[in-house]
């Protein structure tokens, strides 16, 4: 029920140019955010004690209709089987097409907006010709648009960008089972996909308390099922960690190698806050207060956890699925620590 190649179109027509730049400060911003990739790897990994072979997932700097393009490749891959679920309960070939072209622009529209938010991206789920996996991808136009919103030393914010996206590269190349884990919970979600009417019903009706500001749920929230929502918090536990531990990272090593982390950790803090009225909706609609609340919550849980048993003690999380905090357990670090360390 989704047109993928004209939602490509759609989005790459939406998308909105980046800041005006320069082909050779453009080529300058290419190199160096390639560089502090390659820089950031080795600090990561020694200051997280997780270490797996090297270069084993791409950097690619992109712009904002590659990011849409490569988005929308992975989106089709995980996608499909609720696709042909849905597709074969279509009244007829007439209905698919209309309704493929809708959910095509629908969808581009989305990653066009997206596209002009997202600094940084590690993408598990891609596969590489040669049988690599994950890719890491570094959207150029939206770090040199922030750097100069926020009015940092532009090297020192390229560099602590890469901090952060790299240590989800090391995550998922020290511990190659969270691919298949992330993969699985993501197929159980699209398998329990109903187009149960009263669901429909049930989400539209709430999505007016969320336009006049009386309910916080994001339209992903709206319209799942039982099933979903035990399955979205398992998925919300793993990405709390991940988001955390790669903040709690960036600031652990950030000291060593950035001289203004401190400014610009402030500055950013306050961006994520997000800015007026209608930003705020839009933010919440699409499920990315959540993502906010993701880093802080993480963060914290990952903190308490390094203090309380130490880093050795914490990196029992990376072990095994079963020692993944639940959603409940981000927010109550020692629930966790007690379930493991017993």
């Amino acid at each position: 029920m989704i047109d993928w190649s004209f939602a490509l179109a759609t989005g790459t027509r939406l998308s909105r140019p980046g800041p005006e730049i320069g082909a050779s400060e453009a080529a300058e911003v290419v190199a160096e955010l390639r560089e502090g990739a390659a820089l950031s790897e080795e600090p990561v990994r020694q200051f997280a004690d997780l270490h797996a072979r090297s270069a084993t997932a791409p950097v690619l700097v992109v712009d904002r209709p590659r990011w849409i393009e490569a988005n929308l490749e992975t989106f089709e891959t995980i996608l499909e089987p609720a696709m042909d679920q849905i597709s074969a309960k279509a009244p007829g070939p007439v209905a698919r097409a209309i309704g493929s072209k809708v959910g095509g622009a629908e969808i581009g529209s989305l990653m066009a907006f997206m596209s002009t938010k997202v600094l940084g991206q590690f993408d598990p789920f891609w596969e590489g010709p040669a049988g690599e996996t994950g890719r890491l991808l570094l959207v150029a136009p939206n770090i040199v648009h922030v750097e100069r919103q926020l009015e940092v030393d532009p090297h020192d914010f390229r560099l602590w960008v890469c901090l952060h996206e790299e240590t989800h590269r090391v995550q998922f190349t020290a511990v190659p089972w969270m691919r298949d884990h992330l993969r699985g919970l993501m197929d159980d979600f699209v398998e329990s996909t109903d187009l149960d009417p009263a669901v429909v019903a049930a989400g539209l009706g709430e999505l007016v308390k969320v336009v006049r500001g009386q309910s916080d749920r994001s339209l992903g929230d709206l319209f799942q099922n039982e099933t979903q929502r035990e399955v979205v918090d398992r998925i919300t536990g793993v990405m709390s960690l991940l988001e955390g531990h790669a903040d709690v990272v960036m600031d652990g090593v950030g000291p060593d190698v950035i001289a203004s982390v401190a400014q610009i950790r402030r500055k950013f803090d306050q961006r994520r806050q997000g800015s007026g009225g209608i930003d705020r909706l839009i933010r919440r609609l699409l499920g990315l207060e959540g993502k906010m609340r993701q880093y802080r919550d993480g963060a914290v849980f990952v903190r308490h956890a390094v203090d309380t048993v130490g880093l050795e003690g914490f990196n029992a999380v990376w072990a095994s699925a079963e020692n993944l905090p639940t959603r409940a357990e981000i927010l109550e670090p020692d629930a966790w620590v007690r379930r493991v360390h017993a």
